[in-house]
């Protein structure tokens, strides 16, 4: 059998409770062994947790504050696996997710570990593998292979991971102090990031770990990603040039980030989303955040050596994941069936092909089914041909393929 070490899932919510519970349900279906789950959340997710078949096997940390970076070290405090994952609630992970997330913690030399995230229509990337440069910003890593990779940053640089979708030994968050309140929406990761480089801690990537992100609306943006408030922005890109961007460099970073942010903003009054005054707001409120970023206190204080509470393993039977396919005439029937074999404990895919070149789509129900639809002669990887002819047969075997390591159809 192959070696795992404990994990702790934390997961922080605040004004999404049905996406936290949509959450949970894609957790529960999580081939691996052992592992917690922690939710840090506003009474609304207590709530919902509280009343869901999830109460008894979640740790539930109540935290009604905006600011992320305080909610997850809350989450570690209480967290006793000897890996500590983060997913946001907005997001669903791909089954064998811990799987592969965690397996490069094994090597000794190991402190954090970065999957991939897809977007909303569960095909196209959203987030790949990124270095951190001398500003703090990311740029692409060109990581070709499914293998994880793990990589030591030169000296001034950094390895990237994504908030939703990134794991640390509990030991090293500890060590340096967990996130810093300091950034209380933007750029926590990052600072963490940077500090396990300046510590000379390795970072693995890993592409096979998967996790499916929704963008859900929040206090600062809509569902559709429309700027609704950018003071956080500001606030945390000043904590940032202070605490790790040289002084020479600080203003014509910040200038260049302006402009960046007000070409947005533009892009989205041009397409109809935003109107004049709103760019003139949100430009105030960016700037606002800086200035109070200036002077926010930082602080990576002592987090618990020992967890607050002892492991609480997340006990579900191991799922067979097995893929079901439908026409768009049987759609319903076969959605209720495959519904019906999750609550029985398998993993379904349900993959409705339509006699169309409509490109492909990937959803996680709140019923636990992952739905992809499409034609069968449509893109479901964008870098396909517009159109090729297809056999029904043949599009069937190679979508399973394309998914099967993912959602553990290879174990079968």
């Amino acid at each position: 059998m192959t070696q795992t070490l404990p994990v702790s899932v934390v997961i922080v919510s605040r004004g999404r409770a049905e996406a936290l519970m949509r959450c949970l349900i894609g957790v529960s279906q999580l081939q691996y062994d052992p592992f917690e789950v922690v939710v840090v959340a506003d009474p609304a997710g207590v709530a919902a947790v509280e009343a869901s078949g999830f109460a008894d096997q979640v740790k539930v940390v109540p935290f009604d504050a905006a600011n992320i970076s305080a909610a997850r070290n809350l989450g570690v405090a209480q967290a006793a696996g000897e890996v500590v994952a983060f997913i946001d609630d907005d997001a669903v992970p791909e089954p064998t997710w811990l799987r592969y997330l965690c397996a490069p913690a094994l090597r000794e030399d190991v402190a954090a570990m970065g999957g991939v995230v897809r977007g909303r229509n569960g095909i196209s990337f959203q987030w790949r593998g990124q270095g951190i440069d001398a500003r703090g910003e990311g740029y692409p890593l060109d990581l070709k292979s499914t293998q994880a990779v793990v990589l030591h940053p030169p000296q001034g640089r950094a390895i990237k991971t994504e908030g939703t979708n990134m794991a640390f030994r509990r030991s090293v968050l500890v060590a340096l102090g967990g996130f810093d309140p300091a950034y209380r929406y933007f750029l926590d990761e990052t600072d963490l990031n940077i500090r396990l480089a300046r510590a000379g801690h390795a970072t693995a990537l890993v592409p096979m770990a998967e996790v499916h992100h929704g963008f859900a609306a929040n206090a600062h943006r809509s569902a559709a990603r429309v700027p609704s408030d950018l003071f956080e922005i500001g606030a945390s890109w000043a904590v940032l040039h202070r605490k790790h961007v040289t002084e020479a460099m600080q203003a014509d970073h910040w200038k260049a980030l302006r402009v960046e942010q007000r070409q947005r903003l533009l892009r989205h009054m041009v397409a109809g989303t935003l109107e004049p005054r709103d760019v003139r707001r949100l430009m105030k409120r960016l700037d606002a955040g800086h200035a109070d970023g200036m002077t926010r206190e930082t602080d990576t204080g002592a987090l618990p050596r020992h967890p607050a509470s002892p492991f609480q393993e997340f006990k579900i039977p191991l799922r067979r994941s097995m893929l079901m396919t439908t026409r768009p005439w049987h759609f319903a029937r076969d959605h209720a069936t495959a519904a019906a074999r999750v609550k029985n404990g398998e993993i379904v895919t349900l993959l409705s092909l339509s006699l169309t070149g409509m490109y492909h789509h990937v959803r996680f129900g709140s019923d636990g089914v992952w739905v992809q639809r499409g034609g069968l002669f449509g893109r479901s990887d964008r870098d396909q041909p517009l159109w090729r002819f297809e056999t029904r047969n043949r599009r069937i075997k190679a979508e399973r393929a394309r998914i099967a390591r993912q959602r553990g159809l290879s174990d079968l």
